[in-house]
């Protein structure tokens, strides 16, 4: 005889599947997004940032440790090659950046490729997205204090001859108990974003201006001590160590989507937030092919391997005197401070977005009416930035943040292809060339980057996934404000 109460239950579970996957796809409308742009706990956002500021801003991020320290561990792993490593992690760049061009001049807000996920392939992804941005921004602003620390150093000791012990500016397991100088430099970022963003826009174009010049200067030095035999060997470690430095100088580039985190504090974000992000990728490129041809010009490949504050060391050499070398320095520690600010903004403004909807705690969302930031946001941030500055070596810094970002930059190709299918007739101020190519491209540019990473880097990345997941399912996937409003919805039924 048949059972003829037991298919209520089966209904019922088949209900509940249904409905639990329905809340890890559920999408975000592209006009509630934007119609929130500024919004916070207590106060918004101010829109103050002109094409110029967030040019300067995407620049500030990106140019920095990636050159002046990066370029140092890269070398041994490519030769004279790191050249065309370069410019592997640059073409990566590249057709992301133009994924991103599109999709900030359609969807232009805080939030970055967490955003664009959310309106494009649902809650889940979107979380997945941001908790790669966490580690993106808070893991690099670490390490890009780390690499504060070893010009700091150099330029201690070049004008009053003077250095911090190890003990004080190096982590553990490298010959210190803490990273000093990486704390520092970090809680100086933070107190002038405290001040307001268009007040440290304003400090962070100064920056900018002495980074170019600083790399300008290395140029016309390195060049004198040329030595076109340091090529001959173009390819000692072939493809395979082209590639994995292809990977570490991806770090390089981390920070030209910096621009798209200000897409609520920018005058007019749909016209402007394209150029930024396209200008400042073009400038950065052009200086760091011309600056690592000049190093390896001067030195010989194998010179690179344990370096430190590399190209004022370079300047050194070359010149047989330490002023030019000290005075790079200089320019160093002020660029890379630039690089701490601009990325440490870009941290706060994803988890601002974040938790207007719900995903992780309002405390990151509250907004301070006087200045128009979000304040106890910036403090925390901060902090947790500064303590893995002043404990986490800098190579396992630099990878653990390449690898987030790879991710990210990836589902921001897929989220182009996605929203052109979902919504052709969206007003799009920039649309990437050549229909799905790029973002194809970009995305496989992405997943070969990652798979040149190490297994260490891909444990350390699997066991920050976890943790995410493991938060989404415990805090965000119930107190996601679309989860509220259905809630209320049935309830009203």
């Amino acid at each position: 005889m048949l059972d003829h109460g037991a298919a209520p239950p089966v209904e019922e579970s088949a209900t509940r599947k249904t409905s639990a996957l329905g809340a890890l796809t559920r999408r975000k409308p592209v006009e509630q997004l934007v119609a929130e742009g500024g919004q916070g706990e207590g106060g918004s956002l101010r829109r103050s940032l002109s094409m110029w500021q967030l040019t300067m801003i995407s620049i500030g991020a990106t140019l920095g440790t990636g050159i002046f320290v990066v370029l140092g561990d890269a070398v041994p792993k490519a030769g004279p090659a790191v050249t065309v490593a370069f410019v592997i992690a640059g073409l990566t760049a590249l057709f992301s950046a133009l994924s991103y061009a599109e999709l900030a001049g359609t969807i232009p807000v805080a939030g970055s490729s967490y955003s664009y996920a959310y309106a494009t392939m649902g809650e889940l992804v979107a979380w997945v997205c941001g908790w790669c941005l966490v580690l993106e921004y808070g893991v690099s602003v670490a390490a890009v204090a780390v690499g504060w620390g070893e010009y700091l150093n150099e330029l201690l000791d070049g004008t009053i001859g003077v250095t911090i012990p190890d003990v004080l500016s190096s982590a553990p397991g490298e010959g210190g108990v803490i990273n000093l100088p990486g704390l520092i430099v970090v809680l100086l970022a933070m107190v002038f974003l405290l001040g307001g963003a268009r007040e440290s826009a304003v400090v962070n174009t100064i920056m900018v201006f002495v980074k170019i010049a600083a790399l300008v200067l290395f140029c016309a030095i390195g060049f004198m001590g040329f030595k076109s035999g340091n090529y001959a060997d173009f390819m000692p470690l072939g493809m395979a160590g082209v590639s994995a430095a292809g990977a570490s100088l991806f770090f390089s580039y981390i920070g030209f989507d910096a621009a798209s985190t200000a897409g609520e504090e920018a005058k007019d974000p749909k016209r402007d937030l394209p150029r930024a992000i396209m200008l400042s990728l073009l400038i950065v490129t052009v200086l760091y092919v011309l600056v690592a041809a000049v190093a390896v010009g001067a030195w010989n490949w194998k010179d690179f391997d344990g370096s430190e504050a590399t190209l004022a060391a370079i300047m050194n050499d070359v010149s047989g005197q330490k002023f030019w070398g000290t005075l790079l320095a200089a320019g160093a520690v002020i660029s890379i401070a630039s690089v701490v600010l601009t990325v440490l903004y870009g941290q706060t403004r994803v988890l601002f977005a974040m938790s207007r909807d719900g995903l992780v705690p309002k405390v990151f969302g509250k907004v301070n009416a006087k200045t128009g930031t979000p304040r106890v946001n910036t403090v925390l941030v901060s902090l947790f930035c500064g303590a893995l500055a002043s404990v986490v070596p800098l190579g396992k810094l630099v990878d653990a943040t390449s690898i987030g970002t790879l991710f990210a930059f990836a589902l921001v190709n897929i989220a182009v292809i996605v929203l052109r299918r979902s919504r052709p007739t969206m007003d799009r101020t920039f649309r990437v060339p050549l229909g799905w190519t790029f973002p194809i491209l970009g995305f496989v540019f992405c997943v070969y980057n990652m798979f040149s990473l190490d297994a260490v880097t891909w444990a350390v990345f699997g066991c920050w996934m976890a943790a995410g997941l493991v938060f989404y399912f415990l805090y965000g996937m119930r107190r996601s404000r679309l989860a509220t409003a259905a809630s209320a919805a049935s309830a009203e039924k």
